[in-house]
């Protein structure tokens, strides 16, 4: 044991409850219940083998009605069933000698509707959450208002029965206590909203209600805590003295503790940004007598026995620790024997920590995972300058590197400093320090900025990188050897690395953007693939052959059936593959072209195109794969028949040749490239691309260099659904829902579920040559999407049809006439107008209704290089390139004239893994 330490110091809390020493382990999301809230075993085992050293366990918080999980897997305290689950991980918590204490709340708006069947959640008012997607709650009424805080009451008494030594009411993390609370989310004109004092009325009861059933049903030293959230950065939002005012509310109550909900122990304010004064200062100097006397617990950023000691010392009375005790079960006893403890998990010890399954593939955890087989890069020690720009924003970061490490990203300090980006960076610093890697997600609503800041901690590791070699005596420009070289970072390209990592091989990813992605990042609808495990789980009964065949018809018999029978075959496989990654798409629906549901997609509903990037960049930080951004390849080397390697151009203009026996070409399709084209389909000059602007067709130029053939380069696909002004695609997913198309004149013109090829040629054909997507509140809470195009401001929608087409500038009875006629060709599943067969889910009848103003925009280019069903590239005499593979959007002769939607995802990881599999055994051969 080491020095005498605070740490060690009992707490006796108000109502008498003896803490015997000052650690809290923190209520953390698992994501381990089962689907209804009940407990699992592994969960019990979880909490057993971190109580002991530590004081106290606060559970993870628990929904107190089946409207309230807040994420996927939560535990529940909604029903006297819970209660037995709940009683084995309070007895687990106190027969280690921990007490145990359960945290209790309600998600409200946070709440996603996929997680209560659909159902729309409930909030104070009918007021959406201020992110990107979020759904508009309904507002409860003064009677449910009522039965809410009843219900509290009862999870209180639940929590009792369960043998729990107290619990912590969780008013913070903008969930339904906090929302009461907020002038930004309670807009109620009754008791319960307003002034600042009738907004405090819900927590004051819910508080009141613990009260009362601890007195009634409790012993006396039964613990009841309060979680808050000190400010919110919205306008209007909670400050620091409404805080102040609520918590000496609850203290005058009782309180036998509150709970700071902050990132960083230390932590300033993120409203009053010019002042560095951490809140726990301003919180000691600005309490009362009263509220002094409620003990206070800090978190954030706790990982070894200094920062335990530095919260003490700043007035806290308590410490949570979160992410480090699910590193080191043991970690009291870690930092109690004075150990020096880093951040991470080695990959091959989730059983032995104690870890379960689905917290392992949580974000949380995914990102402190380190692969301990590898040695991983070197980099000079330091701290390195780099400049960010993001439109208007011009900052500097210093990023501090150890020989392995990031230890440290900060803001060189600027009087202009905006505050959104404060915020943004914060969130994202600690993202990329967990995972000691740039290559992380970027933040919802800041993309930019997020890209722009992890663009300068990649120039950071580069520069350290080289400096790093000029010290050990080496060339930083002097050729280096891999065994595999993947250029592009998409979903075809990065599934290849991965897969040629795990076969051995020495990887590197050479990306010309400065972000990790490529196109795939916007892919919206799914992936196809038929006979798979998912489809059978619900019941869809599909096959190979039929899958084969509609793919061969919609590209109008123009594929090459070699391709197209090994990219049927395949499909599976690389469904389960994603899913053996963490990667699983395990909800299905249906694109056009198509007569069956097999587009998969993630459970969520949400675009397939971010999830996948973020799943397998996740993969790619866990292996020892190099990825070297804004670096083009100036040319494949090519010697004695074979191809030996890459030049590269960094984007300071420096050359460098990359030695490798395979390299795959991964570098997607050519729409964004204007000018080729138009050399191929002059027709579509000034249609607008849903492409990214890397889509340029430098992969094909640099294969035709080396000899490659194509074919197909005429075949150009324009998507139907595009939003004009800013070219965003609109998923097949929300026609796939059950979505209609009209025309200005507010009538339908044609079969929605067609080929994107008709569809896009009927709409041309138009007089405006535009449409108009129709959807209602059904098909909006079945895809997720559908909130992200409301969030980016392009959907028009209204509470009536009437008062839709008043909008759009519709003749009103058309358009009610055409939904009336819609509707009932949905009831008896028969589309008398244009032979719609798929997709009539339900009737368009459920307001608010939705509309987005589409045309069509160029999409895919269905031709490319060729290749055989190995992925080797072929010359123009139809032989093998040796050491030339090619995957993706960059290769013709799969999809034909043209490609179904949901069959580029499943030719990216198909064709993707079978490259990384046989680049790697010819390499390694």
């Amino acid at each position: 044991m080491g020095t005498i330490t605070p740490i060690l110091n009992p707490l006796t809390l108000p109502d008498g409850a003896v803490l015997k020493n000052r650690l809290v382990m923190a209520p953390m999301t698992t994501c381990t219940g089962f689907y209804d809230g009940t407990v699992t075993s592994e969960l019990v085992e979880y909490y057993r083998v971190r109580a002991g050293s530590i004081g106290t366990v606060i559970v993870e918080c628990c929904y107190i009605d089946n409207k309230g999980p807040a994420f996927p897997g939560a535990i529940a305290i909604d029903s006297d069933n819970k209660i037995p689950g709940l009683a084995k991980i309070a007895d687990a918590i106190k027969s280690r000698g921990s007490k145990a204490i359960l945290q209790i709340y309600h998600g409200g708006r946070m709440v996603e509707p996929a997680l209560i069947g659909g159902k729309t959640p409930v909030a104070p008012s009918a007021i959406a959450a201020p992110r990107e997607g979020a759904t508009t709650p309904q507002a409860l009424s003064a009677e449910e208002v009522d039965v809410m805080i009843t219900k509290f009451g009862d999870a209180v008494n639940r929590a009792i029965k369960a043998g729990f030594d107290g619990v912590e009411i969780h008013g913070a993390n903008t969930y339904l206590i906090q929302q009461f609370y907020s002038p930004n989310s309670n807009q109620r004109d009754d008791k319960w909203g307003g002034s600042r004092e009738k907004r405090a009325r819900f927590p004051l009861a819910v508080l009141e209600i613990t009260h009362q059933m601890a007195d009634r049903f409790a012993h006396d030293s039964f613990i009841i805590g309060y979680r808050f959230s000190p400010e919110e950065i919205e306008v209007p939002g909670i400050h620091f003295d409404d805080t102040l005012y609520l918590l000496e509310k609850l203290a005058a109550r009782g309180l036998d503790y509150v709970h700071f909900s902050v990132g960083s122990l230390l932590r300033p304010s993120i409203v009053d940004t010019q002042d560095p004064t951490p809140l726990i200062d301003k919180y000691i100097a600005m309490r009362s007598p009263e509220l002094a006397k409620v003990p206070v617990i800090g978190v954030g950023g706790v990982v070894n026995k200094a920062d335990v000691e530095t919260a003490l010392a700043h007035g806290y009375d308590l410490v949570a620790i979160g992410k480090a005790c699910i590193a080191y079960p043991d970690w009291a006893d870690r930092i109690l024997n004075d150990e020096q403890l880093e951040l991470f998990i080695d990959s091959t010890r989730r059983e032995a920590l104690t870890i379960p399954e689905p917290l392992w593939r949580f974000s949380l955890v995914d990102a402190m995972i380190r692969d301990m087989s590898s040695s991983g890069r070197k980099y000079k020690a330091g701290v390195f300058q780099e400049k960010v720009e993001a439109e208007a924003l011009k900052l500097k970061i210093n990023v501090t590197l150890d020989t392995d490490r990031i230890t440290d990203i900060s803001l060189v300090p600027d009087d202009t400093l905006d505050v959104d980006f404060s915020a943004t960076f914060e969130s994202l610093r600690s993202r990329i320090l967990v995972a000691n890697s740039p290559h992380v997600d970027a933040i919802t609503g800041a993309t930019t900025q997020s890209e722009a800041l992890k663009k300068a901690v990649s120039r950071a590791l580069a520069t350290s990188s080289k400096e790093h070699v000029i010290d050990e005596g080496g060339n930083p420009s002097a050729p280096v050897v891999y065994d595999v070289v993947v250029v592009g970072s998409g979903g075809a390209g990065l599934a290849a690395a991965i897969q040629a990592c795990d076969e051995g091989a020495r990887v590197a990813i050479i990306e010309k953007m400065p972000t990790i992605g490529g196109n795939t990042i916007k892919a919206s609808v799914g992936m196809n693939a038929a006979e798979t495990r998912f489809q059978a789980l619900k019941g869809i009964k599909d096959s190979k052959d039929l899958f084969y065949d509609e793919t061969l018809k919609g590209g109008k018999f123009k594929n090459n059936p070699q391709l197209l029978r090994e990219f049927v075959n395949l499909a599976p496989e690389a469904i389960e593959w994603l899913a053996s990654h963490g990667i699983e798409l395990n909800d299905i629906t249906i694109t056009g072209g198509m007569s069956i549901d097999r587009t998969h997609r993630p459970a969520d509903r949400s675009a397939v195109g971010g999830f996948l990037i973020s799943g397998l960049v996740k993969n790619i930080n866990t292996r020892n794969i190099e990825v070297l951004l804004e670096t083009s390849v100036a040319d494949i080397l090519f010697e004695n028949g074979a191809v030996t390697g890459v030049k590269v151009v960094d984007e300071y203009n420096d050359t460098r040749i990359l030695n490798a026996k395979s390299v795959i070409v991964a570098t997607g399709g050519f729409s964004a490239n204007r000018e080729m084209v138009v050399k191929y389909r002059p027709e579509l000059d000034g249609f607008v691309t849903t492409n990214h602007k890397g889509a340029t067709g430098s992969g094909i130029a640099m294969l035709q260099k080396i000899g490659a053939d194509t074919v197909d380069m005429g075949e150009i696909q324009i998507h139907p659904t595009v939003e004009q002004t800013t070219s965003y695609l609109i998923s097949e997913s929300i026609r796939g829902g059950g979505a209609m198309l009209v025309s200005q004149a507010g009538q339908r013109f044609f079969n929605e579920m067609e080929t994107r090829d008709k569809v896009s040629a009927q709409i041309i054909a138009l007089p405006e040559k535009s449409a108009w997507i129709i959807f209602d509140e059904q098909i909006r809470l079945n895809n997720k999407a559908a909130d992200e195009y409301i969030g980016r401001g392009f959907v028009i929608s209204a509470a009536t049809p009437e008062e839709l087409a008043a909008k759009i500038n519709m003749d009103p009875t058309a358009l009610q006439h055409t939904l009336e006629r819609f509707n009932q060709f949905v009831e008896q599943q028969n589309d008398e107008d244009f032979g719609r067969k798929t997709a009539l889910r339900h009737p368009l009848n459920q307001g608010p209704y939705y509309a987005i103003r589409i045309a069509p925009g160029v999409h895919h280019t269905m031709g490319g290089v060729t290749i055989n069903v190995d992925t080797s590239v072929l010359d123009s005499q139809k032989q093998i390139i040796p050491g030339a593979w090619a995957a993706g959007e960059v290769v013709g002769g799969i999809h034909g004239a043209n490609r179904i939607g949901g069959n580029a995802v499943a030719d990216i990881i198909i064709f993707g893994i079978k490259a990384g599999h046989n680049a790697a055994v010819h390499a390694l051969s």
